[in-house]
């Protein structure tokens, strides 16, 4: 096990918590109308999620003959109907009468464990993160390795966290969500939609090959 193989999955880890998605858009949301740590919470929560996408990846990448694609296709399927239920939600958002907008969920650790587990990035991005940045090792990947850089991987989620609490937490970000917020929500729910839709449009010829 070398510094570079670990750097590169630290690496794979934050670049896959920061790449733009439905998940970067709610901690947007939460961390912009009730601040740093509500959306600290989130993140919290969503490190599961973070976790079990990771293990699915660095799996999938070590051990991709021997694993079929039934569950992944499984999953995509459930993370996709999730996904539209939350575009729904948002795209039919509307102003309470504090004006606050009714989205905005009260369980912010509760919500990020929700989403980690059923983003419909997760998988693809996860996979193609670690693919992309550990290919020029995979002559020495293993079983061995697994447990070494699940760890690496959760310490690049750990500073890309940081990162992006610092960052919601920016005067500049919380007045825009303030004054736009609802509109916000709105187009947030339209992507939310469209990943919705692809990760079903995803799943569904594998799963139905199999009927």
């Amino acid at each position: 096990m070398t510094f570079g193989l670990l750097a590169a999955s630290a690496l794979s880890g934050a670049a896959y918590t920061l790449a733009p998605g439905p998940a970067f858009l709610a901690l947007l949301g939460i961390g912009a109308s009730r601040g740093r740590k509500a959306g600290a919470l989130f993140l919290c929560g969503h490190f599961a999620g973070d976790v079990l996408w990771a293990s699915l990846s660095l799996t999938a990448v070590i051990g991709a003959r021997s694993i079929g694609t039934l569950v992944f296709d499984l999953l995509g399927l459930v993370c996709g109907v999730y996904l539209l239920w939350l575009g729904y939600r948002a795209t039919t958002a509307r102003r309470s009468a504090d004006g606050s907008v009714t989205t905005e969920p009260r369980r912010p650790l509760l919500r990020g464990l929700m989403f980690g587990l059923s983003n419909p990035k997760a998988y693809p991005v996860a996979v193609a993160m670690f693919t992309a940045l550990l290919a020029s090792y995979a002559n020495t990947l293993d079983w061995t390795s697994f447990a070494p850089l699940l760890g690496a991987a959760c310490a690049g989620f750990i500073l890309a966290d940081l990162l992006l609490v610092a960052i919601i937490g920016a005067g500049v970000i919380r007045r825009f969500y303030r004054r736009h917020a609802l509109w916000v929500t709105r187009v947030s729910g339209v992507i939310f939609l469209g990943f919705g839709v692809h990760a079903i449009a995803s799943a569904g010829p594998g799963l139905w090959r199999r009927v």
